[in-house]
């Protein structure tokens, strides 16, 4: 995984300068850079387009912004860093004082050397973001301030991409690429997503991957609509080909992994993700679903009520650099992208080997000995615990538990299990 951490560090960078937002062509150029390294299919919706409870808002573009000191220089320049400016500011061209300027401009006095990232959707306003020690030293004066913005119909674009599998039922994997320059959030987990598309592509898996590039919320919510939806009704058999989900985001960090359940607590991807970060010894967290945080909530809305689950490093607002210029592609790390990389391919393993067994000879053990299934894994170091595996295999192979179930009641690594299920279902002793 070190040359894919650092490929994925090298994407983080080249995206990191790119203005984007919840709409607009830095999403766009965001989504055709992705489009390099997968085949992305890149949907646009109109404003004003019906999605769920919501409308598609119209699209925000802008161009130059500055506040200018009555020297003319620019005290405040969009061109140094896109987070200057408030996400969705409406456009502005006027002179004024400090005090008639202060009610629109943003600082962080706790971080007063950080520049904060702000946005205002769906409020027509306007505003700059800067740090509070160029605040504290600006003079009582006018200032010309500009924002070169344009906020006028047009569409939302998201983009997918999908590795089919050997069956129907989808893997979905999504990510936001609506926040300007925040590496960690998310172009981290945008940069996972890549890396792992792309991995999955070079196998034939069972599963159907679809991997989304949506902004958040509004970008999810207008997948909901599009794809699970038959006027005001769900399309029940459509919903229900997704059989397990990811969110990914804040993947970059060196922050231990975070996972964060289903709403349902219990699905499959819930377990399978457990499982991996417990049997790898890496430090990490499970905490419970909560109806806030990323798209997980809307895919875990109770009329969805998907099986996604979200994996981060850090969570949202859990580490100081959150929302601010601090989060920079030197916040994050090729090594760090590359550990979330390896947890989320793992993971897949898990998902694609995961099935019931129907143990073919059930009354009492079958002779394993002359079958040569304890010398089949033979040259193991595990040699213990594939013994072990073959008895729990055979024990619980009984169509109603899966290889996931026998892991965790046997306390076995899954790759363990599997692999010994595949030489029992070899040599005849259990089948699918």
């Amino acid at each position: 995984m070190t040359d894919a951490g650092a490929e994925m560090h090298a994407l983080v960078k080249r995206l990191y300068p790119l203005c984007r937002s919840i709409t607009g062509d830095g999403v766009r150029r965001t989504l055709e850079i992705i489009g390099e390294s997968v085949p992305l299919e890149i949907h646009e919706v109109p404003t004003g387009t019906e999605v769920l409870d919501w409308n598609v808002p119209r699209e925000w573009n802008i161009r130059d912004a500055y506040i200018k000191d009555s020297q003319g220089k620019r005290v405040v320049d969009f061109a140094d860093s896109n987070l200057h400016v408030v996400g969705y500011s409406v456009p502005v061209s006027a002179t004024m004082t400090l005090d008639e300027l202060r009610g629109h401009l943003h600082t962080l006095p706790e971080q007063p050397d950080l520049i904060p990232y702000r946005t205002s959707y769906y409020r027509e306003t306007w505003g700059f973001c800067l740090r509070a020690d160029t605040l504290a030293e600006l003079p009582d004066e006018r200032y010309e301030v500009l924002i070169d913005s344009t906020l006028a119909d047009g569409h939302l674009t998201y983009g997918e991409y999908v590795v089919p599998g050997r069956t129907s039922e989808e893997v979905l994997v999504s990510c936001h690429v609506c926040h300007p320059s925040l590496a960690n959030d998310n172009l981290a987990g945008v940069a996972v997503a890549v890396s792992l598309a792309r991995r999955l592509a070079a196998t034939e898996p069972r599963f159907t991957y679809r991997f989304l590039f949506a902004p958040g919320t509004i970008g999810s919510i207008t997948w909901l609509a599009r794809n699970l939806m038959r006027g005001s009704e769900l399309d029940a058999a459509r919903a229900d080909r997704i059989r397990h989900g990811l969110v990914l985001a804040c993947a970059g960090d060196s922050g231990a992994l975070t996972y964060k359940r289903s709403r349902r607590g219990d699905a499959e991807i819930d377990r399978a993700v457990a499982h991996v970060l417990r049997s790898s010894g890496r430090d990490h967290t499970l905490v419970d679903f909560s109806p806030y945080g990323y798209d997980e909530r809307q895919f875990c809305s109770p009329g969805f009520d998907l099986p996604v689950g979200s994996l981060t490093r850090t969570p949202y607002a859990g580490y100081p650099e959150y929302h601010t210029s601090a989060d920079n592609p030197d916040f994050v790390s090729p090594e760090a992208m590359a550990d979330t990389l390896s947890t989320c391919w793992e993971v897949t393993r898990v998902l694609e080997r995961n099935r019931p067994y129907v143990n073919q000879s059930p009354y009492g053990e079958p002779q394993l000995g002359r079958r040569g299934l304890y010398g089949s894994l033979g040259g193991r170091s595990d040699t213990e615990q594939t013994q072990m595996a073959m008895l729990w295999v055979l024990n619980l192979s009984d169509g109603s538990h899966t290889l996931l179930d026998i892991a965790e009641r046997s306390g076995l690594p899954f790759a363990v299990v599997a692999d010994v299920a595949q030489a029992l279902h070899t040599a005849h002793l259990i089948r699918e």
